[in-house]
């Protein structure tokens, strides 16, 4: 498999691809490349329907000029836990951020402190921490933090110090999952609520009717997913912690 950087004639056959709907797996295949190198490729450069291989080939050169010796100096001075690669888990941050973007969360920085959370091993982080990681100004990290907050997507506690932690957990993710559940019935209450002033039956009232019915369905399906996905996923971390004691007893 080769190694080193995608080249432009790389990049032109990526957007061939995307153009001919074919999946980022098939892309790195004909390209003998790992699909995650493909997947990151598209991500940071526009996503699927914004790639252009031209453009994508001259942000990368514009990246490396700018940011190899801040990377190298912040690789150098900042060691990673457990023999990470610096260079690997920012370009993985980047992708994850786009992702998210493309996601709902339409604000940048909203996606790149949720990033930042998840890819901290602890899980949680204080607003100076944000600031020194991201390398942005306090006010930008407030803004974020009270969307994320309002959104169940982040939790606020109190450590040791009085100071306040901005954490995320497996739970926090089921909390925001359900509160998606039932913003979605709250517009089909609102979407019936039209076919009673358009008038009942008439085109215009059909058609709300059938996007509440949509979003009925689509709600409660993601609630009970996601009641059934903590049930299970729960039982199976309580029955490996179990086992991992028995072991060390054993």
């Amino acid at each position: 498999m080769p190694g080193g950087r995608l080249t432009q004639q790389d990049r032109q056959q990526i957007a061939v691809g995307l153009a001919d709907g074919l999946a980022y797996a098939e892309i790195a295949r004909r390209l003998d490349r790992p699909t995650s190198t493909i997947t990151r490729e598209v991500m940071r450069n526009g996503g699927p329907a914004g790639y252009r291989a031209e453009m994508a080939h001259r942000a990368t050169e514009r990246r490396t000029r700018r940011r190899r010796p801040a990377s190298t100096r912040a690789s150098e001075a900042v060691p990673q836990p457990h023999g990470r690669d610096a260079e690997a888990l920012r370009e993985y941050e980047e992708m994850v951020t786009t992702v998210l973007m493309e996601s709902g969360l339409s604000n940048k920085m909203m996606a790149r402190v949720l990033v930042a959370l998840y890819t901290t091993d602890s899980g949680s982080l204080t607003a100076s921490e944000l600031v020194q990681r991201l390398q942005v100004s306090p006010a930008s990290i407030s803004k974020a933090i009270a969307f994320l907050e309002s959104q169940d997507l982040v939790r606020r506690e109190r450590d040791e110090g009085r100071r306040d932690r901005y954490v995320v957990d497996d739970d926090l993710y089921y909390q925001s999952t359900i509160a998606s559940a039932r913003a979605l019935t709250q517009q089909a209450e609102i979407f019936r609520e039209g076919v009673r002033v358009l008038g009942p039956g008439t085109p215009a009232a059909v058609r709300l009717e059938n996007v509440a019915r949509f979003s009925d369905f689509v709600g409660e399906s993601l609630a009970r997913a996601a009641d059934q996905a903590r049930e299970v996923l729960h039982s199976n971390t309580e029955a490996t912690s179990s086992g991992t004691a028995s072991s060390d007893r054993g």
